[in-house]
């Protein structure tokens, strides 16, 4: 049976559906918060993608792999520095903008 690697990389993996109107918005935030996770420690690499075709839900999803929960961890508190910085509050975007998120963290299975 498939077990929860303890020892691999974990990764961040967030869908998104985007309201047409929105996408710009949405890309330059995510575009700096990008930026900002590449410079950080454990950061291993990314992933921003769009849906191009077939019946999914959600048509952005961003995967972010880290070297271990401590790193990934520090680097939620970097972002929330930058949206403190910035004035940003991801909800109130999130509400006013109409987006809906399913976000979570994930380990490979060993298989």
């Amino acid at each position: 049976m498939p077990v929860l690697s303890t020892s691999a990389p974990i990764y961040r993996i967030d869908k998104f559906v985007i309201p047409d109107d929105a996408r710009s918005e949405f890309l330059a935030r995510v575009e700096r918060t990008h930026a900002l996770l590449r410079q950080q420690a454990g950061f291993v690499r990314d992933l921003v993608v769009e849906k191009d075709a077939g019946p999914a839900e959600f048509n952005f999803v961003t995967v972010v792999e880290w070297s271990g929960q401590a790193n990934m961890e520090a680097a939620g508190l970097a972002v929330a520095a930058l949206h403190k910085s910035l004035g940003f509050d991801r909800n109130a975007f999130i509400t006013r903008t109409g987006i809906r998120a399913d976000i979570g963290n994930y380990r490979a299975l060993e298989i």
